[in-house]
């Protein structure tokens, strides 16, 4: 950080990088797990979602529209940026994540390594 910024420089900074978490549920079945994060308002040109070694990292800003010429008297969405970071299983193969957003709803599918998914092993007789 420089010197030259003044502390409502500063203070705009922090407030916009700020962001909320979002609601999020996991499912795991034998094959993999797959994730559910609520992030409303948040278009596909403004979602990112990485994988960097075994941390995933979902983050996407509401597209806010003011219509020209007004200003906003009143808003609830205060903080227009959603974070969540999440240490993933060493059992996931984060190469083959799939991503889907639909009605405001993010929807990943990480598949298990092939060694930690189960298989049937068949029995010889005799």
């Amino acid at each position: 950080m420089s010197e030259t910024q003044t502390p409502a420089t500063r203070s705009s900074e922090a407030q916009a990088q700020r962001a909320v978490m979002p609601a999020v549920d996991v499912f795991e079945d034998s094959i993999g797990i797959t994730l559910l994060a609520d992030m409303p308002g948040v278009p596909r040109d403004r979602l990112n979602v990485k994988v960097e070694a075994e941390t995933l990292s979902i983050e996407g800003e509401v597209a806010t529209q003011t219509p020209d010429g007004l200003e906003a008297v009143y808003a609830e969405v205060r903080v227009p940026r959603y974070r969540r970071t999440f240490t993933l299983s060493r059992e996931l193969d984060t190469s083959k994540v799939e991503a889907n957003l639909k009605d405001g709803v993010l929807k990943l599918r990480i598949p298990k390594q092939a060694h930690a998914q189960p298989r049937r092993i068949e029995v010889q007789v005799g």
